[in-house]
């Protein structure tokens, strides 16, 4: 048998942490890691915070499933909480941010269908945008590396050029149901909406009776600063998708709807076996109960400004590798020049200087620390990165 007991999906590198502390991870020969990956923008607490520890050993204990048939105490509270917090009246808990966007996409056609027009189906995606690797939401996206292989994908989805309010416009027709949009590309270079786009989107749909479902599993929940990326372009979605940060490394998603937006999801329409279990839901809780604490998303934003100005004085010193940072709060991305691969650096600061970070589309280097870093976390990022620079520099031109 040559196949490997996990299924070969991934392409799994050395790392094989065992035990994290804060903002580092450690591996099996005790080798420590400067994480500003954080499991893609998960971990947002760190890891080990003793907060979140205790609450999921508190509920284990305690009451970890039961069927979505009961009530819910907990998941009942987090709702409430959202609710309270958000542009949102009504709350569907998922297990991942795949569930969320596929829950948000059901939620919007189901809207024109209990208006009488069924034939309001179609979703309006962008180019680079990464929604998750279900059927669903790889039909969402126009990317042959998640697309090849799985065909026939599902029909109703036109994807047109990210932050092109011109093509958005013409995409519409008689048959479009909403438009589904990251704020901030992740995977796709860590690139934000253009506040003219997305204002531009949420005019159309107001306009025209169509639903502006915004993807912000990647950047909401206190990553970019703000609660939700989208306060920051002073509007709100109608369906929202979130995941990643809300549970902080516990498997947990979200899908956010005004009570408008949802008016067709009735019993019945959805559901999920562990999508709002209590465990999930005393994570969520204590999560929540951290990032909307006095100063925390003061913290994140004054760590991402000094991360950023810290980025951008690094680049003088490396012009020749690098071009610009881009990005928002502790979302952050350089993008390299063409002549490097942002992959192969990624892996040589991996092995070479013990900092993680992860690659995007466009040939960026995805900067995503858990947003409990402090200034010393971010020196030795710096310290790290010019280093990794200047030996990767001298690798590739011997």
């Amino acid at each position: 048998m040559s196949i490997t007991p996990l299924m070969p999906v991934y392409p799994r590198c050395d790392v094989r942490p065992v035990r994290g502390e804060g903002c580092y991870l450690i591996g099996e020969r005790g080798e420590r890691y400067l994480d500003f990956a954080s499991g893609i923008a998960v971990n947002l607490l760190g890891h080990g915070h003793p907060k979140l520890v205790k609450a999921i050993a508190d509920q284990a204990a305690t009451l970890m499933h039961t069927s979505n048939l009961y009530g819910m105490p907990l998941g009942e509270k987090l709702a409430q909480r959202l609710v309270d917090t958000t542009f949102a009246d009504t709350v569907f808990f998922t297990n991942s941010g795949a569930e969320a966007v596929e829950c948000a996409i059901k939620t919007a056609r189901r809207y024109h269908y209990a208006n009488g027009e069924a034939h309001r189906h179609k979703i309006i995606s962008f180019d680079n945008a990464f929604h998750g690797r279900t059927l669903g939401t790889i039909s969402a996206t126009s990317q042959p590396k998640m697309r090849d292989g799985f065909e026939p994908l599902l029909p109703g989805f036109t994807v047109v050029p990210f932050n092109d309010l011109a093509a958005a416009t013409a995409a519409v027709d008689d048959d479009t149901a909403g438009f589904l949009v990251e704020t901030v590309q992740g995977e796709g270079g860590v690139t934000p909406a253009t506040q003219e786009f997305l204002a531009g989107l949420r005019k159309l749909c107001d306009d025209q009776g169509l639903l502006l479902i915004l993807d912000e599993v990647q950047c909401g929940y206190a990553r970019t600063g703000t609660f939700f990326a989208h306060e920051q372009y002073g509007l709100t979605p109608d369906i929202m998708a979130v995941a990643k940060g809300i549970g902080a490394g516990f498997p947990l998603g979200a899908c956010l709807a005004t009570e408008e937006a949802a008016k067709g999801m009735v019993f019945g329409t959805h559901g999920s076996t562990y999508g709002g279990n209590p465990l999930a839901m005393a994570v969520g809780l204590t999560v929540l109960e951290e990032v909307l604490g006095d100063g925390f998303l003061d913290h994140v934003k004054a760590m991402g400004n000094r991360l950023r100005a810290a980025l951008e004085q690094l680049i003088p010193n490396h012009d020749g590798m690098f071009v610009d940072v881009r990005g928002m709060g502790l979302m952050l991305g350089v993008k390299m020049h063409d002549d490097y691969d942002a992959r192969n650096f990624v892996a040589h600061l991996r092995d070479h200087h013990g900092l993680l970070a992860v690659s995007a589309g466009q040939n960026v280097v995805r900067i995503l620390p858990p947003l409990v870093i402090e200034e010393s976390h971010i020196a030795e990022c710096i310290e790290k990165l010019s280093a990794g620079a200047r030996s990767f520099g001298e690798a590739s031109a011997a």
